[in-house]
């Protein structure tokens, strides 16, 4: 018996560190599991990259929402066809909000209003939105100084930066109690079965050192 694509909706998004260096990410509506991230450009090469990735760990069809991006239409169509409930969700912005002078770039423009489209299969227009992974986006951006803009706290190399997106995964899905499901997004999800603790998440890093370690020494 197949689950209904309605239980599993997913929302995509992309949170900037300092440059152009993007990290996308996939969010599982329901449980909060971050499913999927990659971390590159903006183009449609990254977008297509996660989706390919998104599309190898889905076992059913599902509803898929993302914002107004112009890249994820090629990137969804190729990754998974027809066999996708797509809708995008496209914010329609006026003039910027305030400011003067050098002020005003920092200053976000007025949301005038949203508009629910229908790319591909039948999605409930309830369920398309952005809202959960924007929430996430910002837990991202609140737990990591790297992401703290016009401070020397980002990241200075990229591969440093992949490392600590990496990182910051695996505790939001298996350390990190959400508030609300009160449980990890993976317990949640039915992938683990108890809440790991930083001392399982540095024993999991000693070991690939020290398989790394035993590589290049052989």
């Amino acid at each position: 018996m197949y689950e209904t694509s309605a239980l599993y909706k997913f929302s995509l998004q992309r949170v900037y560190p300092e440059g152009d260096c993007w990290t996308w990410t996939a969010i599982e509506a329901d449980t909060k599991l971050l499913v999927s991230y990659q971390v590159g450009g903006r183009d449609a090469e990254y977008a297509l990259m996660l989706m390919d990735d998104l599309r190898g760990r889905l076992a059913n069809r599902v509803q898929l929402t993302t914002d107004g991006h112009k890249a994820y239409l090629s990137a969804v169509e190729e990754a998974f066809g027809a066999d996708i409930d797509y809708g995008m969700l496209v914010k329609l912005y006026g003039g910027e909000t305030g400011g003067q002078g050098h002020e005003r770039k920092y200053s976000p423009s007025e949301c005038l209003g949203a508009r629910k489209d229908t790319i591909t299969g039948n999605p409930d227009p309830k369920h398309i939105s952005t809202s959960y992974t924007e929430r996430a986006n910002l837990t991202m951006r609140m737990s990591m100084r790297r992401f703290t803009w016009l401070t020397n706290a980002f990241s200075k190399k990229l591969q440093n930066h992949e490392h600590m997106v990496a990182l910051y995964a695996l505790w939001y899905n298996f350390v990190r109690i959400h508030k609300t499901l009160r449980t990890s997004p993976a317990m949640a999800a039915g992938i683990e079965s108890q809440l790991w603790s930083m001392e399982d998440v540095v024993a999991l890093i000693d070991a690939k050192s020290a398989k790394l370690g035993d590589r290049l020494v052989g």
